[in-house]
């Protein structure tokens, strides 16, 4: 018998962005049981409303976090979005009960901010956009009543996040992380290469590295292959489907991981990021305080800071190499396997050796 299709869900941004469209509404007198928002990858995305009123001026609604099939910690939970009209343009977003508070740099929403992501953000001015009177702003509280209780079971106090959850999402939708089924839905991707005799591949785990695929290097979506967590996996599968040169890029705190030797990148089955950094650190001359300092970071970014100031950026290509080195020997040397590591901007950080030969060379517009 066939298995079922794993179904997708929503983001909590998503949720957030649908919720402050049907708050915005009902300040107009409208009601309704669904509203459509914009991604941004400009896919719309239909979302039921579970309430939505006005009290005082003051429009809210309130969406329940649909995440599909996925095991995500916020599925079933209460998403509510207030909205206050002001004279001032443009908007304002404050966290709200269950919503976090950034209280350490390194990550994408500067300290002291509501922990709500550039995603869920940009989701939200499209709404303000397209149902803002002209030369008014909106003050936006996001909460999620929750929160506090669920962000426990998150990185986010590791992280600096404090009072709740974060609002997060790059694309909107949340895609199924049973891990077999999963994985299983990814090997397609390798199939539709050798159906066009292609030995080559560019893998990416998650949207950073996408786009920086796409930006930088122009290389067509045909040529990108999703890998999620699952890099070994997929290396694997990609040798088996008799790929040879495959190139792996993402974010440094993502793919700093194949550089110690994990090939399964969930933060729950590896993470030794700042041990990494901090050993090529010290590789490289940086005193014991410094050090110190890099393994107190939470993120990669923040660390970054660190190396920056101390002139140690020499460690990225030395870190990118040894992903190369450490992929290679993962795949028995059966394919060339070059790395290369962005930031969170999409910038390039570091090439690996093969991987710089292998982007200049340019296969996909010799194939085109």
């Amino acid at each position: 018998m066939a298995k079922k299709k794993l179904r997708e869900g929503f983001t909590t941004g998503t949720s957030a962005a649908a919720a402050l469209k049907a708050a915005a509404l009902a300040l107009r007198g409208e009601f309704p049981k669904t509203v459509t928002v914009e991604s941004p990858q400009h896919r719309a995305l239909t979302l039921p409303i579970e309430k939505s009123q006005v009290i005082e001026g003051i429009g809210s609604a309130t969406v329940i976090k649909d995440a599909g099939d996925d095991m995500d910690v916020t599925h079933g939970t209460p998403i509510v979005v207030s909205l206050e009209v002001t004279t001032t343009p443009g908007i304002t977003f404050i966290a709200g009960v269950g919503v976090g508070t950034v209280t350490r740099p390194g990550l994408q929403v500067k300290v002291g901010d509501a922990a709500i992501n550039p995603g869920p953000r940009w989701m939200m001015k499209r709404v303000y956009e397209e149902l803002a009177d002209e030369g008014t702003g909106w003050k936006v509280t996001v909460s999620v009543p929750a929160g506090e209780a669920l962000a426990k079971k998150t990185l986010n106090p590791v992280l600096g996040v404090m009072g709740g959850i974060s609002i997060i999402g790059t694309s909107g939708i949340v895609k199924p992380m049973s891990e077999e089924a999963y994985k299983k839905s990814l090997i397609p991707q390798f199939t539709v290469l050798r159906a066009a005799h292609q030995r080559w591949c560019v893998m990416t785990p998650g949207r950073i590295g996408y786009d920086a695929a796409r930006k930088i290097y122009d290389l067509p979506v045909t040529d990108l292959v999703e890998t999620s967590n699952f890099i070994g996996f997929m290396l694997e599968e990609a040798v088996d489907k008799d790929i040879r040169e495959i190139i792996l890029i993402g974010h440094l705190g993502k793919l700093i991981k194949v550089a110690s030797g994990s090939f399964h990148t969930h933060n729950r089955m590896s993470d030794g990021r700042m041990e990494t950094l901090a050993a090529y650190a010290a590789l490289n001359g940086a005193d014991a305080a410094t050090v110190k300092e890099i393994l107190a970071c939470s993120t990669t970014d923040g660390a970054a800071e660190i190396i920056r100031a101390n002139n140690l950026e020499a460690i990225y290509p030395q870190l990118a190499e040894r992903a190369q080195v450490r992929a290679q020997r993962f795949v028995h040397e059966e394919a060339k396997v070059g790395v290369i590591f962005v930031t969170m901007q999409g910038e390039i950080l570091a090439q690996s050796s093969f991987a710089k030969e292998f982007m200049e060379a340019k296969p996909w517009l010799r194939n085109s």
